[in-house]
Order: structure tokens, then C-alpha cells, then sequence
């Protein structure tokens, strides 16, 4: 009887599913290919993380652009057999995907009358070659590809037209028929899983007209599937119009193949809300359909969608109007760790309320496990903005995160918990709204009564102000405690604010920092750095409380030829560099999971005790600065270092990390370059040779987590002009 029940849960339980950022997109005459962006080989190391998570299924590229490139059946098939294989071995099945986001390659495109019969011939060759594999996509999100690539101009062919678009959609689900036919010629079962990014659109009244036309295009990717444009259809007239023969239209209609699961992959922008009155919204929003003038957002901002967005109301829709098993096929957002996380859980529990209201709902896919790169520009811009998922790839090899863990306990146990769930998402909480849409006061997403918090030490300092600003930004309850509520060198003070406070993690960001008077003040520089540190890591282990605190370059000497990573042995050649890493030998040692940054050389937009914007403040005055020209520093922008460090901290990393902006500069290059972002007269800063040269610059080996310098010197500068 308990083997009956237990294999009627899990027969009933939500599958996870996992995908893969693949994508070789063109545009113009570049290909940009994600694994290759994110230098992934998916090789046996990266495919036994993606086993360990216990997924069911693996959207997989099997991509035409990537196995026949050059001309149709020049095949390069040697990269897909081995991670097949390997897939086939850890018993994960593939979603083999044939297109994503692409045209094809360069001897087709979306137009090309042609793309349809080429991608089926490809796709009889896919299936011979694995006729074991069971589930296809063809064409990942024709809809959302043709509006990028032909009605918005992001993506080639780079075209802007109604007509262009109508004729890019139509071409890719034919294209999508024709492959799952010549597919099924040789492996009859085989399933087509037809993605698509489903959101609604919202409007004021005037614009209802506008939205209406969004609404029914949304559904064009399916309805043209499941065989429903007909001649009833409200899109029928604007094909013919277009340039879409009948006789195109009514080839979906003769033979339907429609989806054996229609895949819903949504965003927190897929759902749309048009403003006619743009006053009070970012002039990026603003824009028009040459009728109308008005803002475009994201609903989810706007308090009069509330009832109405999200992933529960959109599954209600698709199942009511196709009936057709669904599995969310992408659940990604591009946020911080606590966000996606929250995000995650968000679309898993509407998916399972959707489920036990009798939607056949089958499986939510994590996406993108290894996370993807540029995606804030739509791939159109290289500037590697990297957003992690499960792994993060910045490591090699890549590391699971927060939301790793959360795939791998919602595969084996369909629940995850942790105390950042505590607090909403940002599209629930009130300040999510755009100021037009502030008064009154949106509704307000409950918290829980007392959200667990973390607990901040060192309130009068640079890093502890700068953790309570961004985790009161980040939703992550807090406590930001001073030297008159814990001395962190009493063990008696610790374990009272502990029990008080019951922090779910704690972060060390006092300590003492003049680093010349420590020569003067050692006995106070070694209790506030070494004792305090060494305090409270003892009483986090008694707890089992994680710990982050901080170190710092000057643990080392500056004698080495190249940066120092996290192994280098510290040989510290001033007081304050031994406390530190005193400090860093004895947490470690009592407290094994703390988790201990090496930084260097703060600089942030909310302290004015730092060198570039001591630098920056004479040379405004027309004064001259002196500084070293043979000392060389990872200069580290503060919210960088914030926002990187509490990652570490919610993934549950340990031990040493090395956190700095990536790039060695001396103080003299550093002040220059603030002069030139700043648009000051560089020839104010001199030389000032130090009598003992040096380089403390760090590197990680770890993960290069931190943006270059050069990008945060630019955000440091427009933060400042604010």
C-alpha cells in the first residue's frame, strides 16, 4: 500500500525540467553563440552538475546553425554525439532544439522561401542520427523571434514592417510542421514541445484598440499550430493583407500539427501596460505606433494590473483555450540571487495552484541553467553582463548557486525553503511603481510578521552603511547593528545580540581601518580586526549561523610578480595587514563555512572618505594631488563588492574569496583616470614615488565575479552627477 501512494505522488508531482541559454543568434553579419560567450563545452564535468540536479528533461541545442553551417548535409555532428551520449548515460532525455532565436544558416534566413524545407530536411537527418530522442522544439518562440528579428529590427535580417514580420512567423511554423513531419517519419512518437513567450497586454482606455491587437497576435505561434486561423480568425485579413497567401494559411489548416505540449516560457516583462498619459515615466519607455503617443512598461508596475498578471492568470488562459497539456519551458530573471529565487518559487507555486485547479500541467523547466550573457540589450551589445542561474560560469568549474539548490530540492521534494522568501519579490512590493502610479499608495504584498533577518555589524562605517542601503534595496530584512549594541570583542556581547537579533546569517563589516596610525594603536587595531572576527566566529559556530567578514590585500607583502588569488600565502609587512590575517587563520578555523573576503582600496558613491573622491574634490578646487605612481591596487567600487558578497552569502560559499574590480592600476593612474571621467584637468595629479614599491593587486581563482574598473569608475561618475 505505501509503494502504491508513493508512486501515486510522484506520478502527480510537477517534473522540473532544465534548459540551456543556447541561442546563435546573427546579427548583421556576426553569429553570437552563447556557449561560446559563456566559454561552455557542456562537456562531462558541466553535463554531471546538470545530472546531480535530478532533472527529467534537458532543452538541449541540436542547432542548425551550429551543425551544418557552411552548406545543406555538409554535417559536423562529433560535438552532439558525445553530450548525447553522456545525457543518455545520467538518463536525462533531451528537448533536442533546432532553431533558437535563430535565421539559419547564412545559405537561408527567416524570409527565404526556402527555411521551411531546408529545417525539415536538417531535422530528418537530427532524427536518424538519434532516433532515441522523443521531444522536439524546431523553432524556439517564433512569435517573439519574428517580432525581434523583422517587426523591431534587433536581429537579422533587421527589418521593421508589418509584412516582414507576418512573413518571418508564418515561415517558421511552417518550418515547424514540415520538421515534425519528417521527424516522425522516422521516430513516429516523437513529441513536438512548442515554446513561446506568453504576456498580455494592459491600457488605458484609449489605447484599448492597441492592446486588443497585442492580445490577439500573442496567440498566433499556437493558433496557427493547432490549425485556428481560419477564415473567422481576427488575424486572417492582416495576413492576406501582408502578403501571406491563402493557400500558406490553409496549409496549417489541411494537416494541423499541433504542440503534444505547449511550452509557456514568461517574464516579468512579458506582460505589457500602454499609459496614453506619459507624464512621470522614463523617456525610454515612451514611444507610439505612429497614431498614438504613449508609454510602454512593464505591468507588473502599474497597481490596476495587479489582479491580473503574473504566471497563474496566463496559465488559465492557455489551458482554456487549447486544452493541451503545458510545462513552463523558461523560468529566468535576470535580478539578483534573491530575486530569481523568489521568482523560481513564484512560477512553481502557480504552476502547482494551476495544477490542483486542473490544468494539465506538467513540468516547470529551470532557466537558464548556466545563467546568459547580454541579455539586458537583447544580444546586441558586447558588453558580457552576465546573469547567473543555477551555476554560475564565471567559475571554473562553474558553481551552484542559491537557485541550484532550489532546482535540485524542487526535483527530488518539489518544495525549497529559505529565510529570503520571507520578503516578496520587488513586483509585489509597493515601490515596485513607476512615481506616476505611487499615490495612492499601491497594495502591499504581505511580509511575514517578522521576517527573518540578517544581522549587519558596524553601523558607523563605509561596508556596513553600504550593506544596510542595499539590502533594504534588495528586500533582504536586516538588522544594522553599532559598537552600542555589540562589541564584537566580548564574547558575552555577541551571544546577547545573537540571541536577540536570531539572525539567519551574520555580516562582519566593523573593524578597525587607518591602516598608518595602526603602527601607533596596535593593541586596538588587533582587538577590533583579529579578536572581534575570532569572537564572533566562534559564536556563529555554536549556532550554525553563517558568517561573512572581511580582509584585506594588505596581507600581503606586494613582492610578487603577478596578482595574488585566494592560495597565496599572506606575509603581511604592516600592523594592520597581520591583523587581518590573524583574523582570517582563526575564523576559518573555529567557524569552517564563514566565508571571508579579501578586498582593497574602497571607493563609492555614499563616503567621502576615499581616495578617488579625495582626489576628485582637490582638483575641482584647481589644486594639484600628489600620490604613488609605484604602488599598484585592485581599486574595489563599494556596491560591487556589496552586491557580490551577499551572493556568496545566499549560494552558502565558504572560505577565502578574492573581491575586487577587475584591473591593476597604481594611485596614480587611478586619480588620472577619475580626472578624465570627471572631466578634470589630469595634469593636477603628480607623481609621488613611494619609497617601497609594490603590488597588492588581487585576482580570484575562485570566479572572476566583479565588473572591470573601467565600468565602475563610469557608474561611480554618474552616480556622483545625480
Amino acid at each position: 500500500m505505501h509503494s502504491e501512494i508513493s508512486s501515486t505522488a510522484e506520478a502527480r508531482k510537477i517534473e522540473t525540467w532544465g534548459g540551456i541559454e543556447c541561442g546563435v543568434v546573427r546579427i548583421g553579419d556576426r553569429w553570437r553563440n552563447q556557449l561560446d560567450d559563456m566559454r561552455l563545452d557542456l562537456g562531462p564535468a558541466q553535463l554531471r552538475q546538470i545530472a546531480a540536479l535530478g532533472l527529467r528533461r534537458l532543452r538541449f541545442p541540436l542547432l542548425w546553425e551550429a551543425v551544418c553551417p557552411q552548406s545543406p548535409g555538409n554535417f559536423s555532428w562529433r560535438w552532439h554525439d558525445e553530450r548525447l551520449a553522456r545525457l543518455r548515460e545520467f538518463g536525462i532525455k533531451p528537448i533536442a532544439g533546432l532553431v533558437h532565436h535563430g535565421s539559419g544558416p547564412r545559405y537561408t534566413d527567416l524570409l527565404d522561401p526556402g527555411f521551411a524545407t531546408l529545417l525539415a530536411r536538417y531535422a530528418e537527418e537530427v532524427a536518424r542520427r538519434y532516433p532515441w530522442i522523443d521531444a522536439y522544439t524546431p523553432v524556439n518562440e517564433p512569435l517573439t523571434t519574428a517580432r525581434f528579428s523583422a517587426l523591431y529590427g534587433h536581429w537579422y535580417p533587421h527589418l521593421a514592417s508589418t509584412a516582414t514580420f507576418l512573413r518571418a512567423l508564418t515561415n517558421q511554423c511552417r518550418a515547424t510542421v514540415l520538421a515534425m513531419r519528417a521527424i516522425r517519419r522516422v521516430v513516429p512518437r516523437a513529441q513536438l514541445i512548442q515554446t513561446e513567450d506568453l504576456g498580455k497586454t494592459y491600457s488605458t482606455p484609449a489605447l484599448a484598440y492597441q492592446a486588443d491587437y497585442e492580445n490577439e497576435r500573442r496567440w498566433l505561434t499556437f493558433d496557427l499550430l493547432h490549425g485556428r486561423v481560419d477564415r473567422q480568425h481576427p488575424f486572417w485579413k492582416t495576413f492576406c493583407d501582408h502578403g501571406i497567401a491563402e493557400a500558406e494559411l490553409e496549409f496549417f489548416l489541411e494537416d494541423p500539427v499541433a504542440p503534444d505540449i505547449v511550452g509557456m516560457n514568461h517574464y516579468l516583462t512579458s506582460e505589457r501596460y500602454l499609459d496614453s498619459n506619459v507624464d512621470g515615466y522614463p523617456a525610454a519607455a515612451v514611444g507610439g505606433n505612429g497614431r498614438d503617443r504613449y508609454a510602454d512598461v512593464e505591468a507588473v508596475r502599474v497597481p490596476a494590473c495587479a489582479l491580473d498578471v503574473g504566471p497563474l492568470a496566463r496559465l488559465r488562459e492557455l489551458w482554456a483555450r487549447y486544452r493541451t497539456p503545458i510545462a513552463i519551458t523558461e523560468v529566468q530573471h535576470g535580478c539578483t540571487r534573491e530575486e530569481q529565487l523568489r521568482w523560481l518559487i513564484a512560477v512553481y507555486e502557480a504552476a502547482r495552484t494551476a495544477r490542483d485547479q486542473g490544468v494539465d500541467l506538467r513540468a516547470v523547466t529551470a532557466w537558464s541553467l548556466f545563467g546568459a550573457v547580454d541579455w539586458n540589450t537583447l544580444l546586441r551589445q558586447k558588453n558580457g553582463h552576465y546573469e547567473c542561474g543555477a551555476f554560475d560560469a564565471r567559475s571554473t568549474p562553474p558553481r551552484a548557486t542559491l537557485l541550484g539548490k532550489a532546482t535540485r530540492a524542487l526535483a527530488a521534494e518539489g518544495r525549497f525553503e529559505h529565510p529570503v522568501l520571507d520578503v516578496p519579490g520587488w513586483w509585489q512590493r509597493a515601490d515596485r511603481c513607476y512615481l506616476v502610479h505611487r499615490h495612492p499608495a499601491p497594495e502591499q504584498i504581505a511580509t511575514r510578521t517578522s521576517p527573518r533577518r540578517i544581522l549587519v555589524i558596524g553601523r558607523t562605517g563605509t561596508l556596513g552603511g553600504a550593506f544596510a542601503r542595499i539590502c533594504e534595496k534588495r528586500g533582504l530584512a536586516h538588522l544594522l547593528a553599532g559598537r552600542d549594541e555589540i562589541d564584537i570583542a566580548d564574547a558575552d556581547s555577541v551571544r546577547a545580540a545573537l540571541a536577540s537579533c536570531k539572525p539567519w546569517a551574520v555580516i562582519n563589516a566593523a573593524g578597525y581601518v587607518r591602516v598608518e596610525a595602526a603602527e601607533q594603536e596596535r593593541e586596538r587595531c588587533f582587538r577590533e580586526n583579529t579578536v572581534g572576527a575570532k569572537t564572533l566566529a566562534a559564536a556563529c559556530a555554536e549556532r550554525a549561523i553563517p558568517l561573512l567578514t572581511f580582509s584585506s590585500d594588505l596581507v600581503f607583502d606586494g613582492n610578487l610578480a603577478r596578482a595574488y588569488v585566494e592560495s597565496d600565502a599572506p606575509n603581511p609587512r604592516c600592523t594592520y595587514g597581520r591583523s587581518k590575517a590573524h583574523a582570517e587563520r582563526d575564523v576559518m578555523n573555529l567557524w569552517p563555512r564563514a566565508l571571508v573576503v579579501r578586498t582593497s582600496a574602497f571607493f563609492g558613491p555614499w563616503d567621502l572618505h576615499n581616495f578617488v573622491h579625495g582626489a576628485v574634490a582637490r582638483m575641482r578646487a584647481g589644486l594639484s594631488f600628489e600620490t604613488a605612481d609605484n604602488v599598484i591596487v585592485s581599486p574595489t567600487y563599494v556596491p560591487d563588492l556589496v552586491h557580490a558578497a551577499l551572493d556568496l552569502l545566499l549560494d552558502g560559499e565558504s572560505g577565502l574569496w578574492h573581491l575586487a574590480n577587475r584591473g591593476a592600476v597604481s594611485w596614480y593612474e587611478l586619480a588620472q583616470t577619475a580626472a578624465i571621467q570627471f572631466k578634470l584637468d589630469a595634469s593636477l595629479v603628480r607623481r609621488r614615488p613611494r619609497a617601497r614599491p609594490g603590488s597588492t593587486a588581487l585576482a580570484s581563482e575562485r570566479g572572476a565575479l566583479m565588473p572591470v574598473l573601467e565600468d565602475a569608475l563610469h557608474r561611480y561618475v554618474h552616480a556622483q552627477m545625480q
